[in-house]
């Protein structure tokens, strides 16, 4: 069945969400962006069929919002109460206890499925002029139910997504993700970083190779939504 799916963040990630959804399914897709000259390039790009306002979240089925985690709870606070019942949220935060926590009790209140995600994916730079539609070919999308999910959420979301180029889809509560991306993601970015700080960096050069490149190249971050993840 074809779906309305609202994409809200059209950086890197939501940007190459909208083009992967475009290019590999039949869903109308619309973004919404808080620069709205994002949103307008992203339209010329045909990387989504329309710009999303409050109209047209009152009517979508499903809502992924890619923003910095505090902006992803203050977002789903103020739209949710806006969609209609049944419809279906999906966050991409790297974290997912804190915004679980926070967005569920709202979900409940008025009607709306949530589920947790989590993209396994990305680049060293962000921003929509990097997204591309084979982003997450291949990558791993980690689901969280929780309990504003209903039954059979996650066998339609694990499908949409694997079309959308995911390779795997795992399934885990919140507890388990924290625990598993603190040592997989949140650990390897702290050990890039003093690595690249190290006193003699400075005379790494002409002695590097493959593995200095690998062990450097998460050492480029965007300081303030990793200082979210951090402290979150």
């Amino acid at each position: 069945m074809r779906k309305l799916i609202v994409i809200a963040g059209l950086g890197l990630e939501g940007g190459s969400m909208a083009k992967a959804l475009k290019a590999h399914t039949e869903h109308t897709v619309y973004g919404w962006n808080r620069t709205a000259a994002v949103a307008e390039q992203a339209l010329a790009d045909g990387a989504i069929d329309g710009i999303a306002g409050e109209e047209i979240l009152a009517k979508c089925d499903l809502l992924i919002p890619v923003l910095y985690p505090q902006a992803t709870i203050d977002y789903l606070k103020r739209v949710i109460p806006l969609m209609k019942r049944g419809a279906q949220v999906v966050d991409l935060v790297g974290v997912k206890a804190a915004v679980v926590e926070a967005v569920t009790p709202v979900a409940l209140a008025y009607g709306v499925r949530y589920t947790g995600g989590h993209p396994m994916s990305g680049l060293a730079r962000a921003g929509y002029g990097r997204s591309f539609a084979d982003l997450f070919k291949g990558a791993s999308m980690i689901l969280v139910p929780t309990a504003a999910t209903a039954g059979g959420d996650i066998d339609e979301l694990s499908a949409l997504f694997l079309r959308a180029g995911f390779g795997r889809i795992q399934v885990c509560d919140p507890q388990t993700h924290y625990r598993m991306i603190a040592h997989t993601s949140q650990l390897s970015h702290v050990v890039s970083n003093c690595y690249v700080k190290s006193p003699v960096s400075a005379q790494y050069v002409g002695y590097t190779g493959g593995s200095y490149k690998d062990m450097t190249r998460i050492a480029c971050l965007n300081e303030k939504v990793w200082s979210e993840l951090f402290l979150l």
